[in-house]
């Protein structure tokens, strides 16, 4: 730990030059605008442009955004207080999974949570005389504003997007300095934080990891955040933060997104059902490896069969072969947030009357859905043929967002089944998700019949509407 006198130094230093660096907003328009998740996210790094953000600040570096505009202040405070806690805790919530109590106790996270139910007047007194934080984890599960916001950052991103609250005393700490393997965005809704954040030790981490004082060197950036303020940092950044003493306490939410959202990601995805595929094409992929080749320390000598294998594969992408990308689709679709609709999807009309080969239609929920082409899932059919399933978000469950719990129907059943298609009304569906409208006659489908199945099965999943 940096000497206090050298500290404070370096502070006041590293403030005055944020303080001529940082994008300090006159008039921030509100968060509520949820009209497209584009305005959303502009909304949120307001006075920067999106182009901007991306180009000189997504995954290299922290931004720093001072907001002066009591509106901003008071809209952000809106998305989250203190005084939340005591209707939300009655509604039966409990340690581990729904709320941490921490302290940050000589480098390490010290945890006070009990067993069971959060009971509000223990949660307090462990607030008020053990200095403990409380991390209240995906608020938007009852904040409504939050899951507004997130849903269309969702939409945004193309990625899960998670949340959590930390509620710290006056001069008292969280959690340990560390580093986080998601991209970050703090929005300080009551009272200050001071924050220090330091050279990555692993750029772009895929993994969460602590790091002790004597490994992290001098802040890179050391500041306070006020309501209103955002700070955003890529992941791998370390960072530490505390409610400085004399403040009342402080409240922040933390908004995370592209967890194991990388190039790594997709590859792991992808090539295994290339590798498959072209398995079925070329005998070479189907023929033995070496005898007793697993049996052997060194690999080297088959290092050059493998790369011959890779640059095949290459050239078959170069050519123009389809990636199909079927888990991390699903993993997204099935375990994001629904919509925010004024009314249940159980209760959301098909779109008009019932689509018929002269009619003309349109695409719902666009953002919302994805296309995958996998290995037929009916248990009867032995052959396992490929098939275009469709999958989308709008019978989620929000109350299990980002909690580990797939999305469940009434009876419990993980909802994944997705509308089926076979492999032949591809064309059709890259027609009706590439354009603004279009007349089912047109579908380039064989038949009449299959056009109206197929937008038929589209409409009674609200998928398209009929105008």
């Amino acid at each position: 730990m940096p000497k206090k006198g050298r500290r404070q130094t370096g502070a006041e230093e590293e403030h005055q030059r944020l303080c001529k660096q940082a994008k300090v907003e006159p008039a921030c328009p509100s968060l509520t605008k949820y009209d497209h998740p584009e305005s959303v996210f502009e909304s949120l790094i307001f006075p920067i442009k999106r182009e901007e953000f991306f180009r000189d600040y997504w995954e290299q570096k922290p931004l720093l955004l001072k907001r002066e505009n009591p509106s901003v202040a008071s809209c952000y405070q809106s998305l989250f207080q203190l005084t939340d806690l005591k209707s939300l805790v009655s509604q039966g919530l409990f340690y581990g999974r729904d709320i941490n109590v921490c302290k940050c106790v000589n480098g390490r996270k010290k945890i006070f949570n009990k067993d069971g139910k959060v009971n509000y007047a223990q949660l307090k007194k462990d607030f008020d005389q053990k200095k403990g934080t409380i991390q209240f984890h995906q608020p938007q599960r009852f904040k409504d504003e939050l899951w507004r916001i997130q849903e269309n950052l969702e939409c945004f991103f193309g990625s899960l997007v998670g949340s959590n609250v930390y509620i710290t005393p006056p001069g008292s700490q969280g959690l340990p300095p560390h580093y986080d393997d998601v991209e970050v965005f703090i929005l300080q809704l009551e009272g200050e934080k001071h924050w220090r954040l330091y050279k990555p030790t692993v750029h772009l981490a895929q993994e969460y990891n602590v790091e002790p004082e004597d490994r992290i060197g001098t802040p890179t950036h050391d500041f306070l955040l006020k309501p209103g303020d955002l700070l955003y940092f890529p992941r791998g950044t370390i960072h530490q933060a505390d409610t400085p003493p004399g403040v009342s306490h402080s409240t922040h939410v933390t908004i995370s997104t592209y967890q194991n959202n990388s190039w790594r990601d997709l590859l792991l995805d992808v090539v295994p059902g290339l590798v498959l595929d072209s398995a079925k094409e070329d005998i070479d992929f189907r023929k033995s490896i070496p005898r007793q080749l697993l049996m052997k320390v060194d690999l080297s000598e088959s290092a050059k069969k493998l790369s011959d294998f890779l640059r095949h594969l290459a050239d078959k992408l170069e050519n123009g072969r389809e990636l199909k990308s079927s888990d991390m689709k699903k993993d997204f679709i099935m375990n994001r947030l629904p919509p925010f609709l004024a009314i249940s999807f159980d209760s959301l009309a098909p779109g008009g009357k019932l689509p018929k080969v002269d009619s003309t239609i349109r695409l719902q929920f666009k953002d919302y859905t994805v296309i995958t082409v996998e290995p037929d899932q009916d248990p009867l059919d032995d052959a396992h043929k490929e098939m275009i399933y469709i999958y989308h978000s709008l019978k989620n469950k929000r109350q299990g967002h980002m909690m580990g719990d797939e999305n469940m129907n009434e009876e419990g059943i993980p909802q994944t089944q997705g509308l089926r298609f076979p492999l032949s009304h591809m064309d059709a569906l890259k027609q009706i998700w590439s354009t603004d409208t279009i007349c089912v006659k047109q579908l380039n489908l064989a038949s009449d019949a299959e056009k109206e199945n197929l937008v038929l099965s589209l409409w009674s999943e609200r998928l398209i509407e009929v105008i």
